[in-house]
């Protein structure tokens, strides 16, 4: 029986109208109207009047749509045959809140039209308005039935080889798309022909993924030769020579899903198995890991880079016998953008495959999804880059990123104890754990390996995963849970399930122990019945993995699972036999039964017979270009231009062990040269990463390309201190079009110049990286084959450990001291312009490019800035890379809001060249030593002065002391911004945008500070030294994922906090009144499905024994509560059980449509709240993380209940965005009930009660931040 739900808005207007521009561009006179949700809910039975009531309270989440519509619609559903992530997590809501009648929720949109759509028109419409990888179109509600019908399962397929011979498995690989070679249909016959079996379709798709070039790297372990000459070495082993090299303090090398070093020894805090979180000491190791998404990312931009993201993100959880992913990094590489009403003078329309994303819809989607995994699942991403490139050469080949880059990479904690996986024995269990299968991804590992056009679209498209990061993050809980078991870890081994799906991870897992399986595979969680064995198996659904655990082992695993909600499921288990054999019990046979050997078998090592290609490239002359020009062309150009709507959408304080994001001063603009991490929340120590990415330059100097992209990383990276540079270890990410005149032999030519020479001169190792080999874009176009084909790409990640965070330097100049700007030249005046963003942007290439020429003298001048940092000698640090010194000089002025006097002898070629280097501010007292300890490092010919600070707040450039160029800096820092405004403004509510770009040219003091009462005394110092700690509850549920900052910055006030999960509340195993205190933690609940909060607080309001309890906690006089973001959104909707609260907001989604992640001041208000006690009138800095935190209030504002609001840089509280970040009524971040024992707030206290966990902070800050006294006088209030 199927019931119907409808009648509530689904998109918002400015998200209607950005479609119905596209729907103008095809389908003149047609437009949306409105939209509106329905729900298809599949019932066991009618539900009671009292049920169908709960139900649509659930439901209504969305504000009501009021009008009727008479014409034409369209109702788009999950593809039919699926279950979505968001019915799995609507039906756990519904059936958590007692509709035990309801089988199934699932939901689809409206999309109500103006007039009736023509039958031609339709498909037209479709293209827009349907994912049609995870959609349908139902054509009328009487098809409801269809979502949920469960199809019978297909049966997999012979290719008969028996009676077609090798052509059989010819066909196949194109049908299938699994890009096998020649080599590999040869291998492939001959074994399956000495079985005297066919093979089925099942088998070769196993063997494709396993073997695919993105699996197994076969031309990075090719045998070469150049220009008729053998090659001693490959690709891999130069790579393995910078470990050989220098393998200091690194654990784990090219053996494992990432790369691990050694770190400090440092504080783990986690709960302990009654959930009491406690710190103890252990050497903690630092795991790092870098991938690319570049295909998926081409097809469908959201998901690809999503998953891309999530993908990247496994990796990390299950190294070794598991760990924990911190922090991450992302970045993009595209063609020209061409935004519409805003295209530079040197971008040319070239065209484009039609089934691939434009570069703009790229960069204006493929952030979202990269960003929307990371803060759901709970990492913050403090690290990028993002380079456009589209460019015709002298030979008439068009170079660039049609088939774009999407970089994903971080960092993570691991035990010592933990690096290496441990052994598999014959007996142990096979366990999938997380998501089910679902028909996609199929064959992506193949498709990555091909160009983009090489294949059909329909395979393409299947080739795209999609993402559920909330499911991803329960999975991740179990890993932690277990980690944290120390010696008790129940994992042996584990394994990532990515490209391949489990075709590949499983074989992976057991074949490093030499042993079999023997598996079912109808026990594998299957959300598609109707798949093949050879889909169920193959299929590239994400957010698993699968783990090897001792039997006895189970039952604990088991209950691990329970608490946390995250689906498992018993395959198999090991066999000593080295056999995989795959039993279906619905067909009672085996789709697969083949020998490991097979599978992992000695196919011929790849041959790589290649050809030098000279460049052909003139020289960029420069002498009659106008400086204005040339700059008001640079700070339009997206390489250089701010990356602000690129960063504010991603969670950046997750975690509470961020000390360096991309924003930099009062002002928080996104010039950051590296970022940082802390390994703990007590000491300094942490971690550093930066990147580095000169790819232009590959088109004429490939070495030179590869040995800058490391010195770049390496001049970012210098904004931190590091104790020694052999700490420094390097992930290289390798983008080539193999097979394309002169690529390949390019590539070699790079991977030697890092690998064999300037890696090991500098004592760098290079323990990680990926390699993609197929970056074409082919297509046909009115009777044209054209091509696009990118540079060869090396994207250098660079990872430190590092021992005092605090120990950084950053564009941020010092205005109140005396002091000069300096210039460091590594290209001692050679002025290098060949690939450089000025060449760019005036449609050249250029012939000679910059070089890292002397790594003897980069030593020196790394070693040289490390120990100036050191020892405070320098004030202001940036390094110099695309757009040059000139952009190095803005940037610096832009995050300071000062003006600079510049002073050069050739301002085109000084300015704008892009050799190594850095500006540096000095102060006047300083600078007799400095400039002595470059002329004892032999590097006083390469610094120079180059800028000084002004009090006009203009920028003004002289030629040999004659002023050439002036300008108000505000104009500059405007103009600068302007692209990142004009993608927001498509992207984002446009209204918002319009008022962030015009608070550029506001005057202001920036962040706001102003506290009443003493940061640096801690009130429950008394307390703590008494030896009692009150008990909080530190309440999470299913998607949250701030809950260990949040216990952190309890310990700390004196609490003893403990980790409880609703599962525990609702399953009676944990009391509310064995706690003083509880805290609702920030996340995604649920993935905020049924609204932000909403399905967690309805799980209590629809459970009378959990309600009752939760009443009872909020009526004690002696207890108090906290809701922080979600939590906050939880505890807002249980408003009718907590005394005091009918004033309270609903918090609703942001005005401008997105998640807003930024740093924010806000202002204390006169309450009860025992939180703010002595507190009031207090302005501070804080970070927000949210996609729906508006308040919008349905009673009459009452001040009483008021705690913080937000306020702008002159301190005042405001309705301006993003001073207000959500468009809440009277700037309000906070409120508290009357009593003052209950506090919601948005905003985010628990990720900065440090100093050092702050974007910026005044300089006379300490240890402490001024919001842990919020945490201290709940502790105080205790008694």
């Amino acid at each position: 029986m199927i019931a119907t739900h409808s009648k509530i808005h689904a998109l918002r207007s400015f998200k209607v109208n950005s479609l119905n521009q596209s729907i103008k561009l095809k389908t003149p006179n047609l437009e949306i109207l409105a939209t509106e949700f329905i729900h298809f809910i599949d019932l066991y039975e009618k539900l009671t009047s009292k049920d169908q009531s709960k139900l649509d309270k659930l439901l209504n989440y969305a504000p009501q749509l009021i009008s009727t519509f008479d014409n034409d619609n369209i109702i788009v559903t999950p593809r039919l045959g699926t279950i979505s992530p968001w019915s799995s997590k609507a039906t756990d809501i519904v059936n958590l809140c007692g509709l035990k009648g309801i089988k199934r929720i699932e939901r689809g949109v409206i999309y109500h039209f103006n007039r009736k759509i023509l039958q031609f028109e339709l498909p037209q419409i479709l293209d827009i308005i349907i994912d049609k990888m995870t959609e349908s179109h139902l054509e009328n509600h009487s098809n409801a039935d269809s979502l949920f019908n469960e199809q019978e399962p297909k049966k997999f397929s012979n290719i008969d080889i028996l009676s077609s011979g090798k052509s059989a498995i010819e066909e196949s690989n194109g049908e299938l798309g699994l890009a096998l070679s020649d080599n590999e249909i040869d291998y492939l016959y001959n074994q399956f022909s000495k079985l005297n079996r066919n093979p089925k379709d099942i088998e070769l798709m196993m063997f494709a993924q396993a073997n695919s070039e993105h699996c197994r790297h076969k031309i990075f372990n090719a045998d070469w030769t150049i220009d008729s000459e053998e090659q001693a070495i490959s690709l891999f082993g130069m790579i393995k020579n910078t470990y050989h090299q220098n393998p200091s303090d690194l654990l784990s090398v090219y053996s494992d899903n990432s790369a691990v070093m050694s770190g400090y020894r440092s504080t783990f805090f986690e709960p302990d198995k009654n959930g009491l979180y406690k710190s103890t000491q252990f050497n903690k190791a630092v795991l790092m890991k870098v991938e690319t998404h570049n295909h998926p990312t081409a097809i469908a931009p959201i998901p690809g880079a999503a998953t891309g993201s999530g993908g990247e993100i496994r990796d990390e959880g299950a190294t070794g016998r598991g760990s924990k992913p911190k922090v991450g990094l992302c970045g993009f590489s595209v063609s020209n953008l061409k935004i519409p009403n805003s295209l530079n003078v040197w971008e040319k329309d070239y065209g484009k495959p039609k089934h691939i994303a434009s570069a703009l819809d790229i960069m204006i989607d493929a952030p979202q999804g990269a960003a929307a995994f990371n803060n759901e699942f709970g990492r913050p991403n403090i690290c990028g880059y993002f380079r456009t490139y589209e460019q015709k050469t002298q030979n008439n080949q068009v170079r660039g990123y049609h088939k774009p880059i999407m970089l994903a990479g971080g960092v993570g904690t691991i035990r010592e104890d933990h690096v290496e996986k441990g052994s598999i024995s014959a007996g142990d269990i096979i366990i999938v754990l997380g998501g089910p299968a679902m028909l996609i991804g199929l064959g992506g590992g193949a498709a990555s390996s091909v160009g983009s056009g090489d294949q059909n679209e329909t395979l393409d498209f299947a080739s795209v995963q999609r993402a559920n990061p909330e499911m991803q993050r329960r999975a991740q809980e179990v890993i932690n849970t277990c980690t944290n078991l120390g010696s008790d870890n129940p994992i042996v081994s584990i394994h990532d399930i990515g490209a391949g799906g489990l075709s590949n991870g499983i074989p992976e897992l057991v074949n490093d122990s030499k042993k079999g399986a023997n598996l079912h595979l109808r026990e594998i969680p299957n959300d598609e019945k109707k798949m093949s064995p050879m889909e169920i198996w193959c299929n590239e659904s994400q957010e698993r993995y699968v783990i090897a655990i001792k039997s006895k082992s189970l039952k604990l695993f088991k209950e691990i699972c329970i608490k946390e909600r995250a689906p498992f499921s018993v395959l198999g288990d090991a066999t000593e036999n080295r056999h995989l054999t795959l039993n279906d019990s619905y067909f009672d046979n085996k789709p697969i039964d083949l020998s490991m050997s097979l599978l992992f078998g000695s196919t011929p090592v790849t041959q790589k017979n290649v050809k030098t290609v000279p460049h052909i490239e003139k020289e960029f002359n420069t002498s009659n270009i106008d400086f204005t020009e040339a700059l008001e062309r640079l700070l339009k150009l997206p390489t250089i231009a701010s990356k602000n709507f690129l960063i504010t959408i991603a969670d950046r304080s997750v975690t509470g062990l961020v000390a360096r994001d991309q924003m930099i001063g009062p002002w928080q603009v996104p010039v950051a040269d590296c970022a940082i991490s802390l390994s703990d929340f007590n000491g300094y120590q942490g971690e550093a990463m930066s990147i580095g990415e000169r790819t232009p330059l590959a088109l004429i100097n490939s070495a030179a390309a590869a040995r800058m992209s490391v010195g770049e990383s390496l001049t970012n990276l210098m904004s931190i201190y590091v104790e020694d540079i052999n700490h420094i270890n390097l992930s290289a990410n390798w983008m080539c079009a193999s097979g394309f005149p002169g690529e390949d032999a390019k590539l070699y030519a790079a991977v030697k110049a890092i690998g064999m020479e300037l890696c090991p001169d500098l004592g760098l190792t290079i323990p990680v990286g990926k390699d993609s080999m197929s970056m074409t874009s082919r297509w046909h176009e009115e009777n044209e084959e054209k091509s696009v084909t990118a540079p060869l790409s090396l994207i250098i990640s660079a990872f430190s450990k590092i021992p005092d965070a605090r120990i950084q330097i950053t564009p941020l100049l010092d205005i109140s001291i005396e002091s000069e700007l300096f210039l460091i030249d590594l290209g001692l005046g050679k002025n290098r312009m060949g690939g450089s963003c000025l060449a760019q942007v005036f449609n050249h290439v250029g012939n000679l490019t910059p070089d890292l020429d002397d790594p003897k003298l980069f030593a020196n001048f790394f070693s040289l800035i490390n120990q100036l940092n050191k020892e405070s000698l320098i004030n202001a640090y940036h390094d110099r890379s695309d757009g040059g010194a000139m952009i190095s000089l803005l940037e610096m002025a832009f995050a300071s809001h000062c003006g600079l006097e510049i002073n050069v002898s050739n301002p085109i070629s000084e300015l704008f060249n892009e050799e190594l280097g850095c500006v540096i501010q000095i102060s006047k007292k300083n600078q007799g030593e400095v400039i002595n300890r470059f002329k004892q490092n032999g590097l006083d010919s390469y610094i120079k002065p180059i800028a000084k600070i002004n009090s006009s707040d203009e920028i003004k450039i002289y030629h040999n002391n004659k002023l050439i160029f002036t300008e108000k800096r505000e104009v500059l820092h405007h103009n600068w911004s302007s692209t990142s405004y004009e993608i927001s403004k498509l992207r984002d509510n446009p209204i918002c945008s319009e008022s962030e770009n015009n608070q550029l040219l506001v005057n202001s003091e920036g962040l706001q500070v102003q506290t009443s009462f003493d940061i640096n005394e801690s009130i429950s110092a008394p307390f703590i030294n008494s030896g009692k700690k009150p008990r909080v509850a530190i309440l999470r549920e299913q998607g949250i994922n701030g809950h260990i900052e949040m216990a952190a910055a309890f310990s700390k006030a004196g609490f003893d906090a403990i980790d409880v999960h609703m599962s525990e509340i609702l399953s009676k195993k944990i009391k509310l009144s064995q706690f003083h205190g509880m805290v609702a933690c920030g996340g995604f609940s649920y993935g905020d499905v049924l609204g932000a909060g909403r399905g967690w607080a309805n799980s209590i309001l629809f459970n009378n024994q959990v309600k009752d309890e939760f009443r009872e906690f909020f009526n004690r006089k002696d207890s108090f509560s906290l809701g922080v973001c979600n939590g906050c959104q939880m505890l807002s909707n249980l408003k009718e059980i907590i005394p005091g609260s009918e004033n309270w907001p609903t918090f609703e989604r942001n005005t401008s449509e997105q998640f807003e992640a930024r740093f924010t001041s806000v202002k204390i208000q006169k309450t009860n709240s025992l939180f703010f006690h002595d507190m009031e009138d207090s302005i501070m800095p804080i970070a927000i993380a949210h996609g729906e935190g508006k308040a919008q209030f349905t009673s009459k504002l009452n001040n009483k209940n008021i705690a913080i609001k937000y306020v702008d840089y002159h301190g005042d509280s405001s309705q301006i965005y993003p001073h207000n970040p959500n468009g809440s009524e009277n700037a309000v971040a906070s409120v508290c009930n009357d009593s003052g024992r209950v506090t919601l707030m948005m905003p985010h206290p628990e990720r900065v009660f440090r100093s050092i966990q702050n974007s910026w902070h005044p300089k006379e800050w300490g240890e402490r931040s001024p919001w842990m006294r919020m945490f201290e006088n709940a502790r105080k209030w205790v008694g």
